[in-house]
């Protein structure tokens, strides 16, 4: 029997922070949390399996579904659609089980109108300073490309009070621990609890 109810945990913050890094360190030290899985337009890369790594589908079907309410949220990248599926999201909860999304600002805000009672957490760098060290650090942007991304960052701080906790990203290891720490302080909520 169940006995609780799923939570919906979104994890965004601003480009370079390292989302993804502690997404995938929460993911290992706890195994009963979903990947939300999105859905895209994008052709599927060699391994990937569909349902797996995404939903893949053409840009017609998604057009369908941005106008049928079916998207949680959904963006424009580099000329492919992705979205997060509100079915898969809610099938998920409905069975008790925590969903873990990962992704930009814009998304989450997007995400917190159709889901308010989701749990989300800001990661945020310890500086700007080492924010554009770590884009630098990475390689895979130009000098251009980083400029902007520094730019927004102000911009994406100024989101944070739309968060029900900030993990400030200064060692990896902690910054995983306090995420860790808030799915399972939530689970033992009284309110996600199904008593009686």
């Amino acid at each position: 029997m169940n006995t609780r109810k799923g939570i919906l945990f979104v994890i965004s913050g601003p480009s370079g922070v390292g989302k993804g890094t502690v997404r995938n360190a929460v993911l290992s030290k706890l195994d009963d949390v979903q990947m939300s899985i999105s859905a895209t337009t994008r052709p599927p890369r060699n391994g990937e399996v569909d349902g797996v790594d995404y939903f893949f589908t053409t840009p017609g079907r998604f057009q369908q579904m941005i106008a049928a309410g079916e998207l949680l949220e959904w963006a424009l990248v580099y000329g492919n659609l992705y979205g997060t599926p509100c079915e898969f999201v809610s099938s998920m909860l409905r069975k008790g089980k925590d969903v873990l999304l990962e992704i930009d600002i814009q998304g989450a805000l997007q995400v917190k109108k159709k889901m308010p009672e989701g749990i989300f957490i800001f990661i945020a760098p310890p500086s700007v300073e080492e924010l554009s060290k770590r884009l630098c650090g990475r390689g895979n942007d130009s000098a251009e490309s980083i400029q902007l991304r520094l730019s927004a960052c102000q911009e994406e701080m100024d989101h944070i009070e739309y968060y029900d906790y900030v993990v400030v990203n200064d060692r990896i290891e902690n910054a995983v621990e306090k995420v860790r720490s808030i799915i399972i302080a939530e689970r033992c909520r009284r309110k996600n609890l199904n008593l009686g």
